[in-house]
């Protein structure tokens, strides 16, 4: 073989899986029993919306399933195709009465970019048989997908490939480069391609397309950990912050402060870092000390704003410190959402017949009411007790509406600090009567 076949075609596309057995992952789904591979096997497709992160075997599998099942396949990008173009495709065959179905699998690949209009144009299609569609996506359908197209399609959840799934690509990618000529004697230690696979972070088509760049770039005969590290960017993270998986990080650093786990809060974090984001991690930490901790340890509030401040203020990389400190202080801090009952509070004033609830007479301000006569009518002033002129500052009068005096919307959470303030709260109040200083 030549240099220039290797030229003409990137290693990844020479390397794509022909038949479901050589997609490597993905076993839930293509393994012995999995379901896309007994579908196939029995010569039926159905609508299929396959959803994962890229270079995890999407469009192969989708190529693949209309060849073994004997169907024309046609492949449009919601990012460039227009109706015309799926019109175009659905007219070039009738239905096809039978058993298996219609004889198009139009594969849409990136669906989420199709507006409304436009995946509710797919439905006559997929309805009337002209055309099975199999379309991917690499956020969340159930957010970003029609619910109709939703309800006529299987849904598959792709996921990243492993390091050991990706280093048996590579292997199968090394064998295929040293067949080319010029490559035969160069060999890659075993540091060198577990590097590329870690690099990866699960995407097949980007450890193939590392390792085609090392053999291409090597100077001498084995490719070393060394060789590898000079082509991998300082920050090699898949990271979408506008996706699902931005959201989701935030989502299990948060939970992972909650539940006091530094270390998952600490790799979290890490991976936002990576990703240049160093705001919305600050959001989450600043929310995790009041929602969180809140009065299980008040000053907490204080100090996360002080070193989320600070973390600003100096920049990256030093800002990495101050929220590490921030984390692992939320981790490890004593816990109580007791704060949450604001959210009961807010039900209550949305609520229809609460926002009739009128504040009590003796609590509202009277001074700008000039008529005395109908201040001491209505009950005014007078009736409103100062607590500061009675005994330990407190006394007893009705604070709520009358349609909610009853309401309890804070409840103790059990925390020692919480609790030691809730009883000399409580003690005050045994105490106090309406004697005044």
């Amino acid at each position: 073989m030549n240099n220039n076949n290797i030229r003409s075609k990137t290693l990844a596309d020479l390397m794509r899986p022909m038949s479901l057995d050589e997609i490597v992952g993905q076993n839930h789904l293509f393994g012995d029993g999995g379901p896309i591979k007994n579908m196939a096997k029995n010569k039926f497709v159905r609508n299929m919306i396959f959803f994962g992160p890229p270079g995890v075997g999407k469009t192969t599998a989708a190529e693949i399933i209309a060849k073994t099942c004997g169907r024309n396949f046609y492949k449009l990008n919601g990012t460039t195709a227009s109706l015309s173009d799926i019109k175009e495709i659905a007219e070039k065959t009738k239905t096809i009465e039978g058993e298996h179905g219609a004889g198009i699998v139009l594969y849409l690949d990136e669906i989420q970019y199709f507006n409304k209009k436009q995946q509710q144009s797919l439905l006559e299609y997929i309805e009337d048989g002209r055309i099975v569609l199999i379309a991917s996506t690499t956020e969340n359908p159930y957010f970003y997908i029609y619910g109709a197209i939703i309800s006529r399609c299987n849904i598959f959840e792709f996921k990243p490939l492993s390091v050991a799934d990706i280093e048996k690509a590579l292997d199968r990618g090394i064998v295929k480069m040293r067949g080319f000529e010029g490559f035969n004697n160069i060999s890659i230690d075993s540091e060198a391609k577990r590097k590329i696979a870690e690099f990866a972070g699960g995407d097949v088509r980007k450890a193939l397309n590392t390792l085609e760049l090392a053999f291409l770039s090597c100077a001498k005969d084995t490719i070393t950990v060394g060789d590898i590290a000079k082509l991998i960017p300082k920050s090699a993270m898949y990271y979408d912050r506008d996706g699902d998986e931005h959201f989701d990080l935030l989502s299990a650093l948060h939970k992972s402060l909650r539940g006091s786990d530094e270390n998952a809060a600490l790799y979290y974090l890490a991976k936002l870092i990576e990703g240049g984001d160093i705001l919305s991690p600050i959001r989450r930490l600043l929310c995790a000390a009041s929602e969180d901790i809140g009065l299980a340890y008040p000053n907490a509030a204080v100090i996360v704003k002080s070193l989320c401040d600070s973390a600003v203020q100096v920049g990256m990389p030093e800002a990495r410190l101050m929220l590490a400190q921030a984390a692992i202080f939320l981790c490890t801090c004593p816990k109580s959402n007791s704060v949450l009952a604001i959210d009961e509070a807010l039900d209550d004033v949305r609520n229809n017949a609460a926002k009739s609830a009128d504040i009590p007479i003796h609590l509202k301000n009277l001074k700008n009411l000039k008529d005395e006569t109908y201040i001491k009518s209505i009950g005014g002033a007078s009736d409103y007790k100062y607590p500061h002129n009675f005994k330990n500052d407190y006394v007893k009068q009705q604070y709520l509406p009358d349609t909610l005096k009853d309401r309890v919307y804070y409840k103790f959470s059990g925390n020692k600090t919480e609790q030691a303030a809730l009883e000399y709260r409580n003690k005050i109040v045994r105490e106090s009567g309406e004697n005044k200083k």
